[in-house]
C-alpha cells in the first residue's frame, strides 16, 4: 500500500512539475517531510537494524526527488 502510494505521489509530482515547475518544489518538499521523519525514526533502531529500517524511506525520499527534477527538465527541454 506504501509503495503505491509513493509511486502515485511520483506520477503526480512529475505532472504538476511539466505544467507548474516552481509550484512543483513546495509539492516535493510536502512529500519530503514525512518520509525524512519516518527515516530519521527508524535511524534510532540499534546497529544494522537501523540501516536496514531506513532504507526503503531513503529510497522512497530519492524517488520523489528525482520524479519532480525530471519533470522540471523535461519542460525545460520542451520547445514552447
Amino acid at each position: 500500500m506504501l509503495i503505491a502510494g509513493i509511486i502515485v505521489f511520483c506520477l503526480l509530482l512529475f505532472s504538476v512539475a511539466l505544467v507548474f515547475p516552481r509550484l512543483s518544489r513546495y509539492m516535493e518538499r510536502g512529500g519530503d517531510a514525512p518520509l525524512s521523519v519516518g527515516q530519521r525514526t527508524a535511524g534510532q533502531a540499534p546497529g544494522k537494524l537501523g540501516r536496514w529500517l531506513q532504507k526503503p524511506f531513503g529510497s522512497s525520499r530519492r524517488a520523489v526527488h528525482e520524479s519532480g527534477s525530471a519533470g522540471r527538465r523535461t519542460r525545460f527541454k520542451l520547445p514552447f
